[in-house]
């Protein structure tokens, strides 16, 4: 019999583990990166995206609290669809998050050095090494020690950004709405709109983790949807709340944002900066910036890891990375695996192409979710099939949003890992 690990998670807990891995890179880069593409529609962005996440996030919902065992979308699609369709979406999660976990450790040392007024190649990457060797080891103890740093974390996210939505709302409410005028700029307005709603729905995104770690949740027909419920709505409401301010009070910076470099990679620290006249504010959105990172990148290699651990236990990869510690807390060899792919992608310096291809990428392990979701019997489903037919549509609608390279690389990727899975069962066959 394989071993199962241990459940010790609450509806709290998991609700703190979907918040940690949305509120980062969905705060602090996407926001930024949406609002130089669609100008102040981008607070209409941020609804499409929730919607769609939400159609999503209760489609993965049921699946995991039907079938709640590591993995997320990669055990569903083998449960409901077939081998192939699970084998793409555990390859894509993998490509996608390895290299989005890296991106979050640089953006971590980018964030710290830059209080301390470092500006240092070498230190950057030595920094963010480090972070994820620490990192790891906090994962490797157990989902408890794990849980516990990762409500630490969250907490000093969201009370950073409490404090500058409380700051920016009196600005907001004295401008009149003058900065929101042309609501859609530019010369393609709702073609801009729908690349920055697929951008914001990847940030949305987070609450899969949740689902990942289905095996290790008291109760997760109970927990799992309520934890993704409240995870969504806090996730909107902030979202919404920083996007509008964002807008208004840094209006003159959102061309800049758009750039997607490091140093730009916290827009509200640069808002903060120039346009809401705190001094300490930027302070405390800087270190709000640290722990989000930390946060994200915790929760990745929390995610990373379980789904290499499902992909073992089917011998998608080699069955080693199935293997758990002698209290079966932690699929110890996954994560040393993870970590270290990590901080390999860390030592190359450069992930700035992870943002561009993760939509793709994210939106077509999605659309494998929803097509999931519309196997389930009348006996496991939770929630209307309508959602199903939603979630799917609207994933592959977005996708077709994305630019045209990022289609070939996807695509590339995905073939490159069909010929892995066909090598490997044939492998096993004979």
């Amino acid at each position: 019999m394989t071993a199962q690990l241990k459940r010790e998670i609450g509806v709290f807990g998991a609700t703190l583990m979907g918040l940690g891995s949305i509120v980062g890179t969905g705060v602090f880069v996407s926001i930024g990166i949406a609002a130089g593409i669609s100008g102040p529609s981008v607070i209409i962005a941020v609804a499409i995206g929730a919607v769609v996440a939400t159609c999503n996030a209760f489609n993965s919902a049921q699946l995991a609290a039907s079938h709640p065992v590591s993995g997320g979308t990669y055990e569903y699609g083998y449960k409901y669809l077939n081998h192939w369709l699970g084998f793409i979406a555990g390859w894509m999660f993998l490509l996608a998050k390895s290299a989005s976990a890296a991106t979050a450790a640089l953006g971590f040392a980018g964030y710290l050095l830059n209080a301390f007024g470092i500006n240092n190649q070498i230190w950057l990457v030595l920094t963010a090494l480090t972070a994820v060797v620490v990192l790891t080891i906090v994962v490797l103890t157990g989902i408890r020690r794990s849980n516990i740093a990762n409500i630490i974390i969250v907490s000093i996210t969201l009370f950073s950004l409490a404090v500058f939505i409380f700051v920016g709302v009196p600005q907001v409410i004295l401008s009149g709405g003058e900065n929101l005028t042309p609501f859609f700029p530019g010369d393609k307005p709702i073609p801009s709109l729908l690349q920055a709603a697929a951008l914001m729905f990847v940030a949305y995104t987070g609450y899969g983790r949740i689902a990942t770690l289905g095996e290790e949740v008291k109760e997760p027909r109970r927990t799992i949807p309520r934890a993704i419920a409240l995870t969504m709505l806090v996730t909107c409401l902030l979202y919404i709340s920083i996007s509008v301010v964002t807008v208004v009070v840094g209006k003159e910076v959102i061309d800049k944002l758009s750039q997607g470099n490091v140093s730009l990679a916290a827009p509200l620290e640069v808002i903060a900066k120039s346009g809401l006249g705190v001094p300490v504010i930027p302070k405390l959105i800087a270190v709000g910036a640290i722990t989000a990172m930390l946060g994200v990148l915790l929760n990745l290699i929390l995610g990373l890891s379980r789904v290499l651990l499902a992909m073992g236990r089917r011998r998608d990869v080699p069955r080693i990375f199935a293997r758990l510690n002698s209290g079966e807390t932690t699929p110890y060899v996954a994560v040393v695996v993870v970590g270290v792919a990590i901080a390999f992608l860390v030592l190359i310096g450069d992930v700035k192409t992870t943002w561009s291809f993760s939509a793709f990428n994210v939106l077509i392990y999605y659309a494998i979710t929803n097509f999931a979701a519309l196997q389930l019997s009348p006996e496991e489903r939770l929630y209307p099939k309508w959602l199903g037919w939603v979630g799917l549509a609207s994933c592959l609608f977005l996708a077709f949003w994305v630019e045209q390279q990022i289609w070939l690389v996807g695509l590339g990727l995905i073939i490159v890992g069909l010929i892995w899975h066909s090598l490997i069962h044939r492998l096993i066959t004979d």
